[in-house]
């Protein structure tokens, strides 16, 4: 009875985790089906469940925006705010997980209030200071913006608020300093965390489109989302076009997810064995 339970509450566990993989699958799917299909075959109902493999799209969309420029653009602005990130964030959560000074709960308490601030209302206000700094169709008003992270903050805070205190007493008996300490003894141990933050930065740089698209009006520094615009316009929009542009956009992005997923996912890095 015991065994005949268990096999059916994994068989439901492993119906529900299709059914919902499918739901996240099927937006996915469609896209790639309208992609490879004919223009006419969009506004088809019912459907088509097949599509009629019309390459002749990818090489339509790809001719239709600079994109060797868009994903340089893109992999540079990104790269270097997931290193402003990185750097922030163990420097930061460190400091309010780990140092002694005055106002740290409530300063820690005004970084989170910053996540409920709606960043659509600040919009008009950061566009007239970038003005006045002329930072205007700049790299720099893609990068240092999104140079700190809260989500980075709060979660190597956390991370080092787990590490066995004998750890940085040992440090610090050996002469390291705070910055030391940070970089070189705490940094290595939260290397899951620091993946999980970089990625995370990573894609919502490569995802980014309201900001850049109204800080910039130069396609030499803009990245990919804002490329894929050039598909709409006042005689409507070209379906299978975008599709396909949105297909080899979103590819790289996919790859670089499932390639760092195991370092975040499972943890290999730990502080076990840490202390002897």
């Amino acid at each position: 009875m015991t065994r005949r339970r268990t096999r059916r509450g994994r068989g439901i566990a492993a119906t529900v985790a299709v059914i919902v993989g499918l739901a996240f699958l099927a937006p996915l799917l469609w896209v790639l089906i309208t992609s490879l299909s004919s223009r006419g075959d969009v506004y088809r109902f019912p459907p088509a469940l097949w599509p009629d493999w019309q390459w002749a799209n990818y090489a339509r969309a790809w001719s239709a925006a600079p994109w060797v420029r868009y994903f340089v653009n893109t992999v540079f602005i990104g790269a270097c705010t997931v290193a402003l990130v990185l750097v922030t964030s163990v420097l930061a959560g460190f400091a309010f997980a780990r140092m002694r000074f005055v106002g740290r709960t409530p300063l820690f308490l005004l970084v989170l209030a910053v996540m409920m601030v709606p960043q659509t209302v600040l919009i008009i206000p950061n566009y007239v200071i970038a003005s006045r700094l002329h930072l205007l169709d700049t790299y720099w008003i893609q990068i240092l913006p999104f140079g700190a992270s809260v989500f980075g903050i709060f979660l190597l805070r956390q991370f080092f608020l787990s590490i066995p205190s004998e750890i940085f007493d040992a440090a610090q008996l050996d002469g390291a300093g705070p910055v030391r300490m940070a970089f070189q003894v705490a940094g290595p141990l939260a290397r899951p965390s620091l993946i999980l933050v970089g990625l995370n930065t990573f894609m919502g740089a490569w995802n980014s489109f309201v900001w850049p698209y109204i800080m910039t009006t130069k396609d030499s520094i803009r990245p990919i989302e804002v490329g894929l615009n050039a598909f709409y316009g006042v005689n409507g929009t070209d379906w299978t076009t975008l599709s396909a542009a949105v297909v080899f956009t979103t590819i790289p992005i996919v790859v670089l997810f499932l390639f760092l997923q195991k370092y975040f996912v499972t943890g290999l890095y730990s502080t076990s064995g840490a202390v002897r």
